[in-house]
């Protein structure tokens, strides 16, 4: 069966292009987008690539030969992902280059992709690469370097601690190699930039997903190239596909809940993110919903002798993307008090009454950050989530060493975006007075928009009428701000 392929991702030069556009049209606009120019000075792009443009391969078993990576046997399906098998970099390495002559080597062994080697973590000395300026509101990432976002008792046994860590990785394939049809992890924010070789994307938008399942809503199409069959997925021949081709020294953006395909053309080593911030909490919910209804609905017909139906249903989804309803709400309320610690410190900083509390971008940017955070407690509160989430406790937490350093990195990264100098997080006597004034629990959606709008009015309690937390978080205008409160 053919593929309908309704156009190609766009190409932006990544130099001439201003985070405000990146951050309007692509991430709060939720399209992908193909950037180049933003590699030149890599680590990677020199050691890591030969002189005739093919994988330095020899260089990672003299450096990181013992580390140990997942590898995925690309002629294999386990469920609904390709078999996966532990081996040493430098026995990946073997394997391609015993294969190098063709796409199975000698002895008729399966093509091997190397995937989600979380390089970053194992080697904090290397610097291998620069997160580019447009993905470095990563809030993922700076939150796993502190916290786990589920706690599971089983999966916490296991030994191996930079598993599921970060989601800063470095993938390697040779020709030939894959990954099947997908969305990411979280559904979060990624991008893929590519240190040598070629791959080809297809993406389909999250407003077709339903036309990947089959006619029971349970199962997605695995590899969109295989011989579909329109009996038991009816919807499949209607999706409308982008296409996008994507070479060396050129980095790919994914927005999130985009489902999508790839394959490397030629010998590939890319460096990829995961990851997700304030613009896009509305979409990583509205995902996590629609796959909690899809998980519910599957094992529906058991919640007659369930002890604990709807605790099953959070272990499912928390087991199929990541995170569950209270994994999400705990890490939307440590962000929400992030977001207001800064504020507290830029008040202290700049002066509520003066002009530039009115028109810093720094300032608009944690008010948009609480008001997706508002936005999306609004939308959890609406869909019945309440109580049995876990209770943050505000005052422990100003005095928690790795809250902390979350705040101190979150405003370490608008102070790169916005070219602040000299920032840091200092904590206000002010600030615990007032959240001891305000009681210390938020253990609700409710709780949350009450604190998030709590915080907004202490910060504005000196302000004039041209308040921009209030016209960004309740987009009101000046003439009205005084009657909101």
């Amino acid at each position: 069966m053919s593929l309908k392929i309704g156009g190609t991702i766009e190409k932006v030069n990544g130099k001439e292009l201003f985070y405000s556009e990146f951050a309007e049209k692509y991430l709060a606009g939720n399209q992908p987008v193909l950037l180049t120019g933003l590699m030149d000075d890599w680590t990677a792009s020199k050691h890591w690539v030969s002189s005739n443009g093919q994988p330095n391969l020899l260089f990672f078993p003299t450096h990181f030969g013992k580390s140990k990576v997942q590898v995925a046997d690309c002629d294999t399906r386990e469920f609904t992902d390709q078999k996966r098998i532990e081996m040493s970099v430098s026995e990946f390495v073997n394997h391609w280059l015993q294969g190098s002559k063709g796409n199975h080597d000698v002895n008729g062994k399966s093509v091997l992709y190397l995937k989600d080697w979380h390089f970053v973590k194992e080697y904090p000395e290397y610097q291998a690469y620069i997160t580019p300026l447009f993905f470095t509101d990563d809030w993922l990432n700076l939150y796993l370097d502190n916290y786990h976002m589920h706690d599971d008792l089983d999966a916490d046994r296991v030994s191996n601690d930079i598993s599921c860590s970060d989601y800063r990785f470095v993938y390697m394939g040779a020709k030939g190699s894959w990954t099947p049809l997908h969305a990411d992890v979280f559904r979060s924010y990624s991008w893929s930039a590519n240190v040598c070789g070629k791959k080809k994307w297809l993406f389909l938008p999250p407003q077709q997903f339903n036309l990947l399942f089959d006619r029971n809503m349970k199962n997605t199409v695995y590899n969109i190239f295989d011989d579909i069959s329109e009996t038991e997925f009816p919807g499949f021949k209607k999706a409308i596909w982008l296409e996008c081709i994507q070479e060396p020294n050129e980095i790919i953006f994914v927005p999130s809940g985009w489902y999508h395909q790839v394959h490397n053309l030629e010998d590939t080593i890319s460096i990829n993110h995961n990851w997700f911030n304030g613009y896009n909490l509305s979409w990583v919910w509205d995902l996590l919903l629609r796959d909690y209804k899809e998980a519910k609905e599957y094992i529906e017909d058991i919640k007659d002798i369930c002890d604990d139906f709807e605790g099953l249903c959070q272990r499912n989804l928390a087991a199929n993307t990541g995170m569950n309803f209270n994994d999400f709400f705990i890490f939307i309320s440590r962000f929400s008090l992030a977001n207001v610690v800064e504020l507290y410190y830029l008040r202290g900083e700049l002066n509520s009454e003066s002009s530039i509390w009115h028109c810093s971008a720094i300032i608009k940017h944690f008010a948009l950050n609480l008001s997706s955070i508002r936005k999306t407690a609004l939308k959890m509160k609406s869909e019945g989530v309440e109580g049995n989430l876990s209770i943050i406790n505000l005052l422990e937490a100003l005095s928690d060493p790795k809250f902390l350093k979350l705040c101190t990195g979150l405003g370490r990264i608008y102070s790169v975006i916005h070219e602040e100098e000299n920032w840091s997080c200092t904590m206000k006597k002010a600030l615990m007075a007032d959240f001891a004034m305000y009681g210390s629990q938020v253990c609700s959606p409710e709780d949350l928009i009450t604190f998030i709008d709590y915080a907004v009015s202490k910060l504005s309690s000196n302000c004039d009428e041209q308040n921009p937390l209030l016209s960004v978080l309740y987009e009101i205008q000046p003439h009205e701000q005084n009657q909101h409160f």
